[in-house]
């Protein structure tokens, strides 16, 4: 569940320098076995399905984690904006992007029930077809996929619009379902990828939804349990002068 920003003096523990203390890139292992990458041609498929799903005059785009801090697509306007029925929760495995097959990541995507606080972004009216298919190569990064691309109804202080956004499938080979918050942090504080750490994410995705006034109660505890994980194993690590000193246990 999110909350409105309160008490913004309240400092957050995750800090960058904790974060740049576990930073490290791991080689690509490639897909998971059993999943392939997608062709050009299934992203294709993908936005024709979604488009005869809806058809919308105004293509907005809802964002809850990597997209807020991380767009990479053309917008021509933004609003904070509620999804009703869906939470933002640490529910998808990764063991690649940000993530190893030894050391799997969690990675945030939307999961039924409870409410989620974001921003909804709409998109320049021309080229919908390619818009969504460059989304769709972004956020989707297996096949079969777990984090897949859905319509829904979000609420906004002008009104309520109809957007895209990615949800879990529960039925997905790297859906993790509901975790204990312990356990999040203890694999946030130390997983990462060819794409960097767990720890990097959670802490971009915490900043910048902090810069917008939304605090998200459940990512706020867990960014002070992963300042926990880190600063504790740090203590007991050996000191090396190198980046990437931090020991897992």
């Amino acid at each position: 569940m999110d909350t409105p920003t309160y008490a913004r003096a309240q400092r957050q523990n995750l800090t960058a320098e904790l974060v740049a203390a576990v930073e490290r890139f791991e080689p690509d292992p490639g897909p998971e076995p059993g999943t392939t990458e997608h062709t050009q041609a299934e992203f294709d498929a993908m936005v024709e399905t979604l488009l005869l799903e809806y058809r919308p005059q105004e293509l907005w785009v809802f964002a809850y984690g990597s997209l807020i801090w991380s767009p990479e697509f053309q917008c021509v306007e933004s609003r904070k904006a509620t999804a009703y029925g869906w939470h933002r929760s640490f529910c998808l495995t990764l063991t690649r992007w940000r993530g190893t097959r030894e050391l799997p990541a969690l990675m945030l995507a939307l999961d039924r029930g409870g409410s989620c606080n974001g921003l909804v972004y709409r998109l320049p009216a021309q080229d919908h077809c390619g818009q969504l298919a460059a989304l769709m190569l972004r956020e989707i990064d297996a096949n079969p996929p777990t984090n897949v691309p859905r319509w829904i109804s979000v609420k906004t202080d002008t009104g309520v619009l109809r957007a895209l956004t990615f949800v879990a499938a529960r039925d997905g080979m790297a859906y993790a379902g509901k975790l204990p918050m312990e356990r999040v942090a203890y694999v946030l504080a130390r997983a990462a990828g060819h794409w960097g750490s767990a720890a990097q994410y959670l802490y971009r995705t915490v900043t910048m939804l902090e810069e917008h006034g939304i605090r998200d109660r459940n990512l706020w505890r867990i960014q002070r349990l992963v300042a926990e994980e880190i600063g504790n194993n740090l203590l007991v690590s050996t000191p090396s002068p190198s980046v990437g000193s931090f020991m897992v246990s």
